[in-house]
């Protein structure tokens, strides 16, 4: 089926209409979440999902949250709403150390079970499981689709539609220049998405805030843009970071940009900027990659892959 640019929408795929897609398939189910100090948020999430969609209709197999660090009581937080709670630095020690969202993903891998993977920023407010019904649809009611990513509209300061100052300044003018087929996508920088296994497992992660454009430029590149779904997911409140905040994350985007395009080689990098008396700060930004995690060993072992794959 050709990647359609008019992105589909989460009412389409009603909770018991996938419930029955998922019985046909035979597929098993993880919803993950990234989070780091989150207390205020990643409890109602968890608990949504869980109500709707493991107790209501029997859709979800397991969610788990991944906990990088936090030390606001996300963890227990998470727990207390029917979670499966991992530490980011108990998970594949072998692998050496790491860090940024996009370890935690390539971790969540690891340690996670469903054959589909969906995975949900945990900042997200006013959250609703149909932002998981809607990232899961495309995949079990289209075999030919392998990744699903999520669209909608974010609030700025009450501006509906404002909001994503690193998406329109940032990586939209960078994709459109570089990566015309990635620049199709609604929201590149989208924190909900949902994929295959055997998709997600053969391609590397950015362990930075570029994970996300690194992703969708390496499977479009890997198994072509046929394979990449859109979904309409309404209106996403979460927190506006500060500008201090976006610096890096625009940064390591626009660093891994020019990696994939093969115009910069380096694994370190700094944002050079300056403070308010205008003294010169270097804010060094993760760029470093995790392999694709279906060679780890102990990844191989775990789910049975055949060492000659």
């Amino acid at each position: 089926m050709p990647f359609s640019v008019v992105p589909r929408v989460s009412d389409e795929f009603p909770a018991d209409r996938l419930v029955e897609a998922k019985a046909r398939t035979g597929r098993s189910i993880s919803v993950c979440l990234p989070a780091r100090n989150e207390v205020a948020t990643v409890g109602a999430i968890v608990a949504a999902i869980r109500g709707a969609l493991v107790e209501d209709a029997p859709l979800v197999d397991e969610i788990v949250v991944m906990d990088d660090g936090s030390s606001d009581g996300t963890g227990a937080a998470a727990a207390a709403a029917g979670a499966r709670v991992v530490r980011v630095g108990t998970v594949l020690p072998q692998a050496g150390p790491g860090s940024g969202k996009g370890n935690v993903l390539w971790k969540s891998l690891y340690s996670t079970n469903g054959d589909l993977v969906c995975w949900i920023d945990a900042d997200i407010r006013e959250f609703s499981p149909h932002f998981v019904t809607g990232l899961l649809g495309p995949l079990l009611t289209d075999d030919e689709i392998g990744f699903v990513k999520g669209c909608y509209l974010r609030p700025y300061h009450g501006e509906v539609g404002e909001g994503g100052r690193v998406t329109e300044l940032v990586a939209r003018p960078l994709l459109s220049q570089l990566f015309p087929q990635v620049a199709r996508i609604v929201q590149p920088l989208a924190g909900e998405y949902a994929g295959r296994r055997e998709v997600l497992e053969a391609v590397p992660f950015v362990q930075g805030w570029g994970v996300e454009v690194a992703m969708l430029i390496d499977i479009i590149e890997r198994f072509g843009l046929s394979v990449v779904a859109q979904v309409d997911l309404g209106v996403r409140e979460h927190r506006n970071r500060k500008l201090t905040e976006l610096g890096p994350q625009a940064a390591a985007i626009v660093a891994i940009a020019l990696r994939r395009a093969g115009l910069r080689e380096s694994e370190a990098t700094d944002l050079i900027r300056f403070d308010a008396q205008h003294r010169v700060e270097h804010v060094p930004i993760e760029v470093r990659e995790r392999p694709e995690i279906r060679s780890v060993e102990a990844y191989r072992a775990k789910f049975g892959l055949d060492r000659s794959a």
